[in-house]
Order: structure tokens, then C-alpha cells, then sequence
């Protein structure tokens, strides 16, 4: 049997726009709401759905009327003394460090590999049950775990993988895992 899983980033944020780092009760801005409101999800809607516990990702699955359970794995990044700050409210300094390697994560937040680690620890039993169809909304960094997980990849090259507002990604495990799509996001995200 085959487990199906489609990711969906949460939908854009005041915070997105600004290039804030992320904060947990960030909520969804109007513009960012009438695009969750647009999306359509096709058979994916009636998926097994799980939600990251950021106000975002609860907002998108509440706007899309997903019976969504709450999934702690699914957490965004920590970005620990960075959150909800602005790149450009950081000391120039720390920002370059910041920059020559993001995966190691904020100060005092979770580096992409700890990210990594959880989400994997959520996979893993998901492709051991070896069937099942789930919708997870969640956020880019975790999406960008998920996929170095499944596909064995280094969590510094996810960074070169865009992951927008409402963008899915498709992924599928019968023997391992394998990636089927990855969509920006739009109106119709359906698998």
C-alpha cells in the first residue's frame, strides 16, 4: 500500500511580506486570507488533515473548513531571540553569520537539522503504517525538513528550494519516499 502526504504552507502573513522572522501568533493578513479562501484542494480536503499549532497554519485549515488535529511536530522554526523581528532591525554582524549559514538557525532557536529530527520522528511512523492519505499545513521550514528527510537531501540545500505561501508539495511512500510535485500555490493545489 501506498501513504500519500500533501504539505501545504500556511497562507501569507503581515510577517511574510515584511521578511519578519516567524512569531507563533502571527495571524493570517487579508490578503493572505482571500488567497487560502481561493485555494482548492480537490480530494485532499477530505484527507486526514494535521496542523502545525501556529495561529497561521490553524487560520489556513479553519479557512479551507479542514477538520485538521493539532500536530506539534508540524511547529515552524523556532527563530528564538530573532522572533517576529525584521532583517533589517538585526545587528549587521549577526546577520552576515546568519546569512553564510541559516540552517544553523537563529540565536537561541532551532537549527533546520533539530527541524529536521522532529519532523522526521513524525514521518517515519506515517511510511510504517504504509497506508493512508494526509493533508498537513504547516510552514516553509518545515516543509524544507521534510523533504531533506524523505529524500536523504542536506538540510542546507533545501534553502535553495522556494517554498511560498499555500505551495504543496506531493509526497509518496510505498518502499521509501519519493517527492511527486512541489507547486507554488494558487487557486487549485490539488494533488
Amino acid at each position: 500500500m501506498t501513504v500519500r502526504l500533501l504539505l501545504l504552507c500556511a497562507g501569507a502573513t503581515e510577517a511574510t511580506r515584511a521578511a519578519r522572522f516567524p512569531a507563533p501568533g502571527v495571524a493570517l493578513d487579508a490578503a493572505g486570507l482571500a488567497k487560502v479562501r481561493a485555494l482548492r484542494l480537490g480530494a485532499a480536503a477530505s484527507w486526514r488533515c494535521v496542523v502545525a499549532p501556529e495561529r497561521s497554519a490553524r487560520e489556513t485549515a479553519a479557512a479551507l473548513a479542514l477538520s485538521a488535529v493539532d500536530e506539534p511536530a508540524l511547529a515552524d522554526q523556532d527563530a528564538g531571540a530573532w522572533r517576529g523581528r525584521a532583517l533589517a532591525t538585526l545587528p549587521a554582524a549577526e546577520l552576515a553569520a546568519w546569512s553564510a549559514a541559516p540552517e544553523r538557525g537563529a540565536p537561541g532557536g532551532e537549527s533546520l537539522e533539530a527541524v529536521r529530527a522532529r519532523v522526521g520522528a513524525w514521518l517515519d511512523p506515517l511510511a510504517a503504517r504504509g497506508e493512508g492519505r494526509w493533508l498537513a499545513v504547516t510552514h516553509a521550514a518545515v516543509i524544507r525538513a521534510a523533504l531533506a528527510h524523505a529524500l536523504a537531501l542536506p538540510v542546507a540545500a533545501t534553502l535553495a528550494i522556494d517554498v511560498a505561501p499555500l505551495a504543496t508539495v506531493a509526497l509518496s511512500f510505498t518502499d521509501r519516499w519519493r517527492l511527486r510535485e512541489l507547486r507554488r500555490g494558487g487557486a487549485d493545489s490539488s494533488p
